[in-house]
């Protein structure tokens, strides 16, 4: 599989800082990223190294103070907040380490839910749902509930939330965090079949090195700028 020279995720001089009471916490200081369409980084560091303020920004949840954001022709660091979360709606999916699934809701039901914001008639978005578990191994469970599955069934539903409406770019936020190896590497499987078979593009951030290998290559961040690269062999 060819990649695009152009970055499609492209940070430029980044300044990010926080306040909590009077004090002011800086994470980043002039972070600079570009990401090629079709990647798969994972993203790796100490706690308060800067990788929830990075993923959170390239989700649009967070705006920086400084510096240019562009994820393919959208310049994210110029939007307000509701352009920024119909851009999110639009263009990503996320997959998050607790699955934030609703428990009353049935596997289908919960894929279902971004597509309730977009004029689609019921069979569009069943054929749609259908299509994503299909993708991640769980045809034919369609009217389960996430409490008869494991946690890696689970992460499955929570990976074809993230796809159903068939986004570019995938944010994972420590997808594997609260799963056994076994579990842990079939999610892994799924997340390297996206990439290299669908071309998706995909920023995983994780503690976890083996989870690290199945990515294209990983930076590590520390003190909120990126200080190593390693590439797949």
């Amino acid at each position: 599989m060819t990649h695009d020279p152009t970055p499609y995720i492209a940070l430029a001089g980044i300044r990010k800082a926080y306040r909590i009471g009077s004090e002011r916490i800086a994470i980043f200081s002039g972070l600079d990223l570009a990401i090629p369409r079709g990647d798969f980084v994972a993203v790796m560091g100490p706690s308060g190294s800067g990788k929830s303020t990075l993923l959170n920004m390239l989700a649009g949840i967070d705006r920086p103070d400084a510096g240019t954001l562009r994820i393919g022709t959208s310049h994210l660091d110029q939007m307000g907040d509701a352009a920024r979360s119909s851009w999110r709606a639009h263009n990503m999916g996320i997959v998050f380490q607790f699955y934030n699934l609703l428990p009353m809701l049935t596997a289908a039901e919960n894929v279902e839910l971004p597509l309730l914001l977009k004029p689609l008639s019921r069979q569009e978005r069943r054929l749609r749902v259908e299509r994503a578990l299909g993708l991640v191994g769980l045809a034919g469970r369609e009217r389960q509930y996430p409490a008869l599955m494991s946690g890696g069934q689970q992460q499955r539903i929570g990976i074809a939330r993230a796809l159903v409406t068939d986004p570019g770019l995938l944010l994972c936020d420590e997808p594997t965090g609260d799963l056994d190896r076994k579990s842990a590497d079939e999610v892994l499987d799924m997340l390297r079949f996206l990439n290299r078979e669908l071309g998706k593009t995909i920023v995983m951030v994780t503690h976890d090195p083996q989870a690290a290998l199945y990515a294209r290559r990983t930076l590590h961040l520390d003190k909120g700028d990126f200080i190593e690269e390693k590439r797949a062999a």
